[in-house]
């Protein structure tokens, strides 16, 4: 591995771990600067949801009321030139009629370089049935 696609790994390691901050935060405004301007999101429903509307539901996305936890593990980055695949497994805890349950996604988000800096340009969602 070159000192370049080191530092590529590094720099998509540390956004993955701001995508989940941002989300457990409900901080937008941080996550708009880290997603491309082209961006869409694939639900685990399969819907397909434009730029503006993702950002404007990460704002309020996480609530703490319904999701008790919300952790990712098993970081997987891939490098193809100027995109990359970054691939986790987040583990959350729900609460439903004050009962809590365990779920499980992975997800993948492909990354663009342009200019130096990584931008999210697709996030898709798949949940785990177990």
């Amino acid at each position: 591995m070159t000192a370049e696609e080191q530092k590529d790994r590094e720099m998509l390691s540390a956004l993955n771990k701001q995508f989940i901050r941002n989300f457990v935060t409900n901080d937008a405004d941080a996550h708009d600067k880290i997603i491309h301007h082209d961006f869409v999101c694939i639900e685990n429903s399969g819907e397909i949801v434009d730029r503006k509307r993702y950002i404007e539901e990460w704002r309020h996305g996480y609530n703490p009321e319904v999701l008790t936890s919300f952790t990712a593990s098993d970081e997987h980055i891939r490098l193809f030139g100027n995109i990359a695949l970054v691939r986790s497994k987040t583990t959350h805890g729900k609460k439903v009629n004050g009962v809590v349950s365990t779920g499980h996604t992975i997800y993948t988000d492909t990354y663009l370089k342009e200019n130096g800096a990584w931008k999210c340009v697709q996030a898709q969602i798949t949940p785990v049935i177990q």
